[in-house]
């Protein structure tokens, strides 16, 4: 009895820690970017943050110092090196993704109202800037997000937990997490699946690819295409109507077959980069 009661503890606090550690991670990078955003002038917190992201980087992935923590954060941020064909394909992977995402959103906004008051509130602010400089904001922004969020949740949150609980466990706890701490923001509530279903199929493709890098593009571009055209009007806005006022059209028939087609190749993929990578670990 002490001995299971001991076994559960065990296993609460690797979880407890994992957590604890992966949002602590992912929220540094995103606060250093919200303080550097808030108090330094643009274009110069954007040189800036791209030198932290770069810092950042080298510290998480296990390059720097202390010696004693490098090979549980060259561990955690999945510092490996991955053979041409396995990134090849899993770069593939990683645009699939995207394109299932973002036709997911096209979907839904043919079904019900797209709520653009709260989609565009929140990130208002970089629709007053010039062209250059709001996309050069959104190419930070988005490479904030990718780089924190895939480091904190896909890798310091899920790796550990894979180790001693398997990755079903580990990408489901970590898509859990992951949606939400985006509960919070205006655009959550009418895309709750698409949060959930996007950290989840990261979580997949950071575990079959072995390495944060395709999920790290994957999340960029993804983030790039949000706030560049759903949180903002930069790239343009979204003017379709929804089926249930134009009737089922040619635009939401494509958009559909887009969906379904990427997201069968993204899981096909997924399963053929799984493989490569046990092949070249056996």
């Amino acid at each position: 009895m002490i001995t299971a009661q001991l076994t559960l503890r065990n296993r609460v606090l690797i979880v407890f820690k994992a957590l604890a550690i992966g949002c602590i991670v992912a929220f540094f990078g995103i606060t250093l970017w919200t303080l550097d955003f808030t108090y330094v002038p643009m274009p110069w917190s954007l040189l800036l943050m791209l030198l932290l992201l770069w810092f950042y980087v080298k510290y998480f992935n296990g390059s720097w110092y202390p010696e004693s923590t490098q090979e549980v954060r060259r561990i955690n941020f999945r510092s490996v090196h991955l053979p041409p064909s396995l990134l090849n394909w899993s770069i593939v992977a990683a645009l699939l993704f995207v394109i299932f995402f973002e036709s997911g959103f096209v979907v839904t906004f043919r079904l019900i109202p797209f709520p653009e008051t709260a989609f565009k509130s929140q990130y208002k602010i970089l629709n007053t800037l010039p062209v250059w400089l709001g996309w050069s904001a959104v190419i930070v922004s988005s490479l904030v997000a990718g780089i924190c969020e895939e480091t904190g949740f896909r890798g310091y949150m899920q790796q550990p937990i894979e180790k001693k609980f398997g990755p079903a466990f580990a990408i489901m706890f970590s898509s859990v997490f992951f949606f939400l701490v985006h509960l919070s923001k205006n655009w959550a509530p009418s895309i709750l699946p698409h949060i959930f279903i996007g950290g989840f199929l990261l979580g997949l493709l950071a575990y079959c690819s072995g390495s944060l890098i395709p999920g790290i593009i994957a999340h960029t571009i993804m983030d790039i295409c949000n706030f560049s055209y759903w949180w903002t009007s930069i790239a343009g806005n979204f003017e379709k109507k929804p089926i249930f006022i134009t009737g089922v059209d040619t635009h939401f028939i494509i958009s559909c077959l887009v969906f379904v087609s990427a997201g069968f190749l993204f899981l096909w993929m997924i399963n053929k980069i799984n493989k490569i990578r046990l092949q070249h670990t056996q």
